[in-house]
């Protein structure tokens, strides 16, 4: 047998997904600012210059003027020159320097900023962090130093950076992340690094925050150094007061004796993170950090390599598709090479005009929607739009041995800072959302990765060039198969490209018949 990677499908697959590719045209979008920048500052630059040149020529003359005026004036010329001075050459003056060098800087600036990002994008990107941070059990240091995984360059956190991050958890409630992010700025500042923000603001923010999270000595010794720094501060003075009131009174509930606060710096781990709408967080997480679980020797030596040719399809006998077993139960199977490069890049290029945010169908409403279990942008294809989709359309077709007539179109996914689709079913459970009563349920998914990331998520599946995996998402029955949870997790640092093929039931009645049971 060959040897098959370590499969994760929640028992579990996971998919590692990313999307950047709008992210990377803001890149240039900010490049031909900073060029235009540059022009407005040139032309101020010159415009001053001219400005100058006047007030040094204006000072002479005017020196000159008024040391005797009578004298002066007594020349002709000189009387003519101020008339014409004052009627005509300040009256160009005024229009020099009413001129407004930054038009086209403006107007450069009015055309790009309807694609810039905005204060939800802002909010997003800062809790695309802290899902990194959360699911890699990264420490606000390690982040904010740059120093990940797979980069080649560090890209640094400032303080006003890191209390940005803190801010915008702080105003979503998200103390957790609002106390390790202020107490990343407020170190930052404590070593010295020049800001904006001020300590006793990050102390403001830290001590609440703190204080949220149940440890009120800490809130305490906190609110006090903000205190120290600014006695007159409008709500330090009132809040140590309630944090002082409220520990005597635990105190004394509990029969306590007073305990300062540690001194041990507040770092990950410090405090426990708040649970949230997903029950198996802590799974889901731990499957991307690669610490899922292992498949067995035992497992592992009924797994097998072949060639595939579509059970002697015309189209793969000369030349076949290499198809790798890469899960057990439930069958997964991995095929090498499946799209070349040419076709990976043209299927981007037919994808990326057309990419929005991804959506998921509202299970109550039946309406699609967006959700924040699913951060990515899609796109969908039709065989119409270019002869490479209908191109490898037909090669799902012939390698899996179902009709894609009734499939869905190709969705062409990229994911972003942090983009992630947390453990869902590709199957609609009973009772069918109205739009699968046409064609029933996905009956399987057909997965292409057109990319590879350099660092995050568990390496499920080797950097090879157009890799795809394919498996049932019901039994054959039409009951779901409730094995197939898989969730994308965010990828640290890289872009991940994918495409999918959601393949239903309606036309496979003779190629993947009924069982004998409900769960063949």
């Amino acid at each position: 047998t060959c040897k098959s990677s370590v499969m994760i499908f929640f028992f579990s697959l996971v998919l590692v997904w990313i999307y950047s590719c709008q992210m990377t045209d803001l890149v240039f979008t900010e490049k031909e600012m900073v060029n235009s920048l540059r022009e407005y500052i040139k032309a101020e630059e010159s415009k001053l210059a001219a400005v100058k040149s006047w007030a040094n020529k204006l000072d002479s003359l005017t020196k000159t003027s008024t040391s005797d005026p009578e004298a002066y004036l007594a020349h002709p010329v000189n009387a003519y020159k101020l008339v014409k001075r004052l009627n005509t050459e300040w009256s160009e003056l005024e229009s020099l320097v009413l001129q407004n060098p930054s038009d086209g800087f403006i107007s450069n600036m009015t055309v790009h900023r309807q694609y810039f990002p905005d204060e939800e994008d802002e909010t997003g990107a800062a809790k695309a962090l802290m899902r990194l941070q959360d699911t890699y059990q990264l420490d606000s240091e390690v982040l904010a130093q740059g120093k990940l995984p797979g980069t080649h360059s560090e890209a640094r956190l400032t303080v006003d950076d890191c209390f940005g991050m803190g801010k915008t958890a702080y105003n979503e409630a998200d103390y957790y992340h609002a106390v390790l992010w202020m107490q990343q700025a407020l170190k930052q500042i404590d070593a010295g690094e020049e800001t904006e923000v001020t300590k006793a603001d990050i102390l403001d923010y830290l001590s609440y925050s703190v204080y949220q999270m149940g440890d009120l000595p800490r809130a305490i010794e906190l609110t006090r150094r903000l205190v120290a720094i600014d006695s007159s501060h409008q709500r330090a003075g009132g809040n140590l007061r309630y944090f002082e009131t409220l520990l005597s009174k635990q105190m004394n509930e509990q029969h306590q004796a007073f305990e300062p606060a540690s001194e041990e710096p507040i770092q990950l781990g410090t405090y426990t993170r708040p649970r949230d709408h997903l029950p198996e967080r802590e799974e889901y997480e731990a499957l991307c950090r690669g610490e899922g679980l292992q498949m067995n020797e035992a497992r592992r030596s009924h797994l097998f390599c072949r060639y595939q040719d579509g059970q002697r399809n015309p189209r793969l006998l000369l030349q076949p598709l290499m198809e790798e077993d890469e899960w057990d139960s439930p069958h997964i199977v991995r095929y090498i090479h499946f799209m070349s490069e040419q076709e990976i890049n043209k299927v981007k290029e037919l994808a990326k005009p057309r990419l929005a945010r991804a959506t998921v169908r509202d299970p109550k409403t039946g309406v699609l929607t967006t959700a924040q279990y699913r951060v990515s942008k899609s796109a969908w294809l039709e065989g119409e739009d270019d002869p490479v989709i209908a191109r490898v359309n037909q090669r799902i077709e012939d390698v899996t041995g179902l009709t894609v007539e009734t499939a869905e179109l190709l969705q062409v996914a990229n994911y972003g800072v942090g983009g992630q689709y947390e453990p869902h079913y590709d199957f609609s459970r009973r009772p069918f959302d109205s739009s699968l009563k046409v064609d029933g349920n996905r009956l399987a998914t057909f997965l292409n990765y057109m990319s590879d990331v350099e660092a995050g998520g568990a390496t499920v599946f080797p950097d090879f060039g157009g890799t795809a995996v394919f498996w049932y998402n019901l039994f054959k029955s039409g009951e779901g198969d409730y094995r197939t949870r898989h969730a994308a997790c965010p990828v640290l640092v890289g872009s991940k490209w994918v495409s999918n093929k959601w393949i239903h039931e309606r036309g496979q009645e003779f190629r993947r018949p009924c069982g004998l049971t409900e769960v063949d």
